[in-house]
């Protein structure tokens, strides 16, 4: 049944039960010319390909069919239409650059993204952290020592300044 198409398949399901488009659009609240288009691969009506895996699941779900296995069929046939392909364009203008890089950024799962740069920025600083760690354990404590506290007093001449440590009188 692979090679029967799907309009096909939903369109033999439904006579070998005995239903006409009227009767299962009441069912199905799918308007009957939207289920007679589906049953001649005509997806012309729909607006735009989630209508149209919409209206077959629900069709093919009445029906008692595979739903997976038609709706895989439906991809496959929807890919090689040009009109249905790919998103469908919202102002009727045809899509450039832009519009396609931000269709494919909405595909992104941004959580997975945010997970990873959380992972990516840990990873950096503590690399960092070690890195600076290990140069600083490596280095002489004493090198960024300034002159200290004591200052001499400028001098004239080649003396030496007298010690102050002498007792103090009062």
């Amino acid at each position: 049944m692979s090679s029967v198409s799907v309009a096909e398949q939903l369109r033999r399901a439904r006579e070998a039960q005995g239903l006409t488009l009227h009767d299962l659009a009441e069912v199905t609240k799918i308007r009957a010319d939207h289920l007679e288009a589906l049953e001649k691969a005509d997806y012309d009506p729909f607006p735009a390909p989630v209508y149209i895996r919409g209206s077959v699941r629900t069709y093919a779900s009445f029906l008692k069919l595979d739903v997976p296995a038609v709706l895989s069929a439906l991809d496959s046939e929807l890919a090689r239409s040009p009109e249905h392909s790919g998103p469908p364009s919202l102002t009727g203008q045809r899509r450039g650059p832009l519009d396609w890089l931000t269709y494919q950024l909405s595909r992104i799962n941004w959580r997975l993204v945010a997970v990873l740069a959380v992972l990516v920025a840990a990873i950096a600083g503590g690399s960092w952290g070690w890195r600076r760690w290990n140069r600083q354990m490596r280095e002489d404590p004493l090198s960024k020592l300034g002159p200290g506290i004591y200052r001499a007093a400028p001098t004239t001449g080649d003396l030496l300044p007298m010690p102050t440590n002498a007792a103090s009188r009062r």
